[in-house]
């Protein structure tokens, strides 16, 4: 189930909704909210990955993103950079070439840098999230090595498209889901 994202690119595609349904459960000893999350099955595979490790999950996230046609016509596929560096697993980059291998597309890995410590997801407001990206996102490439190309760039989650419109190469845009 492709959902079409409009912003300043050619084409962008959500794959899936992430979580189809959060009820509030309360807080907990620790003041932190706590939630019971339903997600849709390419949102368990993610989160699976993303926050349990369980690095089987890449094959079955890339087999439903069968579904997509035309992945194969581009020349580059760039995995969004994470901002938490230290996590022992890093899922777009490994479903960027899990992805790139099963469509034979070459994966500019590192091509996009992101110099930023704090994690999108919990800023709201709009204006602070584009100065956070201004800093923290750069293009690290060789002058023009995308100029012309089509490029594929691959994150795991989708919420304003403030990561996206913020690159120039942004022509193209393909997430695997989206909150």
């Amino acid at each position: 189930m492709a959902i079409n994202l409009d912003g300043n690119w050619k084409s962008g595609k959500a794959y899936d909704l992430h979580t189809v349904s959060s009820t509030h459960l309360g807080t907990d000893e620790f003041g932190h909210d706590r939630f019971d999350n339903a997600r849709s099955e390419m949102g368990e595979l993610v989160y699976q990955l993303k926050y349990k490790g369980d690095q089987s999950k890449v094959q079955q996230i890339v087999t439903l993103l069968d579904d997509i046609k035309g992945i194969e016509g581009f020349d580059f596929i760039i995995p969004i950079p994470p901002t938490k560096k230290n996590r022992a697993v890093q899922p777009v980059e490994l479903i960027a070439q899990a992805l790139g291998a099963r469509r034979n597309v070459a994966v500019a890995a590192g091509a996009l840098t992101n110099s930023g410590n704090e994690e999108l997801k919990g800023i709201t407001d709009p204006i602070a999230r584009k100065e956070l990206l201004d800093e923290a996102l750069k293009l690290d490439a060789p002058q023009g090595r995308f100029k012309g190309k089509k490029v594929l760039l691959v994150d795991d989650l989708y919420r304003s498209g403030s990561t996206l419109a913020e690159r120039e190469i942004s022509r193209i845009f393909f997430i695997v889901s989206y909150d």
